[in-house]
């Protein structure tokens, strides 16, 4: 049998490690990864090897050769450009007869392979896919299998709510010849993404394995910390290379460790080192071959490749110093902090934690590193939550890190292009705001700044050049201020588009463009009144002016007060007006609270309904003509069944977590429900189709024929038309809107048992009353359920459960609870 080791990617997330090294040429405690692979194979009796480079495969090439020094034969099959994971190995079909293995240069593992092909010849498979339990399955292939150990479905990079097991692809395989049918030669192409469902679909023999033992994809520096200390701990059957002195600590040949030096935990030392008297070696330190560590330094969690110096009274901790790379005395590097190859920082410098400094960089003596030395400065691995990029003003985003932020945004753009920019009142939000257009400008990318201006209208505008970027204070929390992006569609940008930024923020592969090309700022004209025609033309102006509507509107000191007296004059509706002007500091009440003074208004001066925007004017709460606010879920039956009464033949988006008789609505006005993933971008992604009328969740309201993302002015007018043609005061409505029960816990549930909680739930449920929209939901029969969904953000789950009564809904929400934590326990 043979094996074929894929060693061609580039390993951009770990720069600058992988700056002048192939990411399968990192060391494992001083052995490079993939010839741990080899051993592995060796081990299981495959020697004849076929490895596939692309990038510095001359480097794999001449520290293997062919192989025999290692007991096996190996042979190269280079790419020209890259062909993707299939098309890398159907570049060698000519080497490939038989049955073979396929495996990645680039990971840790101890997983029997011999076990796994005796699996599939077993099963007389096709191919096998050796999977693996993983404690976050977030960023890996997901594979569910059927008891038999055939492969049921496929999903590459998951989403929480999407996580429905916790087995993910290892990247193992083992595979017949007959797998070049489903690979043309030369193209780029995927196994998981693209040959293994077309597999699935022509209903081929395809199964899993589900391997024990150790596997580590290291496809970021966290992970390649990890993988080593899991190797010290002894997690992982792989060779440590020296003489193992005392428990946990190996020491190579001819390394000279002075009896006055310390070593504590454990630790590896490569041959030829010199570690001096007084030297403090802590837990979890890699030191390479030829290293030479001065008296009086301290290392802890350190990883020190080939060839460095560490002077006198040097501290590393925590970080990772590349090969030849040279600190002087009293230099002091802090945690999470990388340098490259061949680097020279000088006496008493300071590296700050995550600082990055690439290959061939001198620090001058004494210099205080606080942002990378690349070409700009370094991020956090995960920059966006639910919406946009949030923390706390002037600590967490600060005018430094909208600069970073907003040049890895411009980055991933074409020079030239223009971005539509607002803020609301507060003068942090100014600063920003313009820290991060300076950014975007370095970028070569322009801006149309908007100023103070809501985020309906900054949508609106972004759909006519590249995108959007709103900065604000958040309405639940004023100390927390957001960074918000939108595509050139208008909708919140993509988690793939979140993804792209946030790798070039953490590499820090900024584009930087000459003063001449640099990009500038604009302020477009009557940008409000653009905004005000385009809705007017979106709903039946006439038939709200005949209905002359009477309305109670609290802008709450917010931007919905720029834009909408222009609507109200167009549309003659006679208004009594709350809080009508943005303020950078006035208290608001917030959405969803008691109608207050608000409700006491409506039912006072007799006015049709109320309404109460947010600040950035996305959202709104709704008051019916006595003074009742409605709920969240009241309003979305308010439009379900008013879509579904004038708009007949729509289709109308509701979230998964909507509760069962808007079906039974819609069906009986002659519309149908689109069910959705319950986040932002989820239901504006699906609002986005043919026929659609209106996409309602908690979140808000959608009006596609205008603009498919939320806002609150929409539906302000889309209210008063579907009123007008009602004829019947809202309170009349609200009264015949049928009684539901939903509610609604969260269970507390670490990063590493999601997948196992998802996984679970769906084997120990009946297939036939799984949804799998979004997250887990269990169709209990009679219109109730359950739904059981990973947040994106917080270490918890978040549970809805539907009953016949309010009790009954909170038995079923109960039970769920429960199940999740014993799941959770166990």
């Amino acid at each position: 049998m043979k094996a074929v080791i894929m060693a061609g990617g580039e390993g951009s997330r770990l720069r600058p490690l992988t700056s002048n090294t192939p990411k399968p040429m990192l060391p494992i405690v001083n052995v490079p990864m993939m010839e741990h692979i080899v051993e592995l194979c060796a081990k299981h009796g495959i020697t004849d090897i076929v490895v596939t480079v692309q990038f510095l495969a001359s480097v794999i090439r001449n520290y293997f050769g062919d192989g025999s020094v290692l007991g096996v034969e190996m042979k190269y099959a280079t790419e020209e450009v890259p062909l993707g994971t299939a098309g890398s190995v159907g570049n060698a079909r000519d080497l490939l007869d038989d049955t073979f293995v396929v495996i990645s240069g680039d990971a840790v593992t101890d997983i029997d392979i011999s076990k796994a092909v005796e699996a599939h010849k077993k099963h007389g498979a096709l191919a096998t896919i050796v999977l693996h339990r993983a404690e976050n399955p977030l960023e890996f292939g997901i594979v569910i299998t059927r008891d038999d150990g055939t492969i049921e479905r496929f999903l590459e990079k998951p989403t929480w709510g999407q996580v429905f097991s916790d087995t993910v692809n290892t990247g193992i395989y083992i595979l017949e010849p007959e797998i070049f049918d489903y690979i043309p030669e030369g193209a780029n192409i995927d196994f998981s993404a693209e040959v293994f469902p077309k597999l699935l679909e022509e209903g081929k023999p395809i199964y899993g394995h589900i391997a024990e033992g150790y596997w580590e994809d290291v496809g970021n520096i966290e992970a390649y910390m990890r993988a080593q200390r899991d190797v010290l701990d002894g997690r992982v059957d792989i060779r440590v290379p020296g003489f193992q002195v005392s428990e946990g600590v190996w020491i190579g040949e001819n390394a000279e460790v002075d009896p006055g030096a310390t070593i504590e935990g454990h630790a590896v030392i490569g041959d030829n080192c010199r570690i001096d008297a007084g030297a403090q070696l802590r837990e979890y330190c890699v030191i390479g071959d030829n290293v030479v560590v001065k008296a009086e330094s301290e290392l802890q969690r350190a990883i020190v490749f080939d060839n460095a110096y560490i002077g006198a009274n040097a501290q590393v901790s925590g970080a990772l110093i590349g090969k030849a790379t040279d600190l002087r005395q009293g230099v002091r590097v802090d945690s999470d902090a990388i340098i490259g190859d061949n680097c020279s920082i000088g006496a008493g410098a300071v590296i700050s934690p995550a600082v990055k400094i690439y290959p061939g960089k001198t620090v001058e003596a004494g210099a205080l590193v606080n942002s990378s030395i690349v070409w700009e400065s370094r991020a956090s691995s995960q920059l966006f939550g639910r919406q946009g990029v949030r923390g706390l003003a002037n600590i967490e985003i600060t005018p430094q890190l909208a600069v970073r932020l907003a040049m890895a945004y411009g980055s991933t753009l074409k020079p030239n292009s223009i971005v539509t920019f607002s803020r609301d009142a507060s003068r942090i939000c100014r600063a920003l705001k313009r820290a991060f257009m300076a950014g975007l400008n370095a970028t070569g990318v322009h801006a149309d700044d908007l100023e103070i201006a809501t985020v309906p209208l900054t949508r609106f505008y972004a759909s006519t050049n590249s995108g959007g970027v709103t900065i604000r204070t958040v309405d639940e929390s004023p100390s927390d201020v957001e960074i918000r992006f939108f595509g050139s569609d208008g909708r919140d940008i993509s988690e793939g588009r979140q993804r792209k930024i946030e790798r070039t923020y953490a590499r820090e592969d900024f584009r930087r463009e000459l003063p001449d090309e640099m990009g500038d700022v604009f302020y477009p004209p009557r940008v409000n009144q653009f905004y005000v025609n385009g809705l007017i033309e979106s709903v039946d102006i006439e038939a709200i002016r005949k209905f002359a509507p009477k309305v109670v509107i609290d802008f709450s000191f917010g931007t919905a007060s720029t834009i909408i007296p222009q609507i109200l004059e167009r549309v003659g509706a006679d208004v009594l007006a709350l809080n009508p002007f943005t303020a950078e500091r006035s208290e608001r009440i917030p959405l969803g609270s008691g109608p207050g003074r608000l409700g006491d208004l409506v039912r006072t001066s007799g006015s049709d309904l109320g309404i109460r925007f947010d600040a950035g004017a996305e959202r709104a709460d709704i008051v019916d003509d006595r003074g009742r606010l409605l709920t969240p879920i009241q309003t979305m039956l308010l439009y379900v069944t008013l879509i579904s009464r004038t708009k007949t033949a729509s289709k109308i988006v509701v979230p998964v977590s909507a509760p069962s008789v808007v079906d039974t609505i819609a069906t009986e006005g002659g519309c149908k429900i689109e069910w959705s993933p319950t986040s932002a971008y989820a239901m504006m992604d699906a609002a986005d189709q043919k026929d659609v009328a209106i996409a309602v969740s908690e979140i808000g309201v959608v009006l596609p024929v205008f603009q498919a993302g939320f806002d609150a002015i929409a539906q302000f007018a889309l209210t008063l038309e579907l009123l007008s043609q009602d004829k019947r005061r809202l309170s009349e409505i609200v009264d015949e809107l049928p009684e539901v029960y939903v509610v609604s816990a969260t269970v507390p549930a670490p990063w590493e048992k999601k997948g196992t909680v998802m996984r679970t739930l769906v084997e120990e449920s009946d297939p036939a009353q799984q949804v799998l929209i979004d997250g887990v939901k269990i169709l209990l029969g009679d219109d109730t359920w359950a739904l059981v969904l990973p947040d994106p953000e917080l270490p918890i789950c978040r549970i809805w459960a539907e009953g016949k009564t309010e009790r009954d809904a909170h038995d079923i929400l109960s039970r769920y609870q429960a199940k999740v934590e014993r799941i959770v326990g166990s």
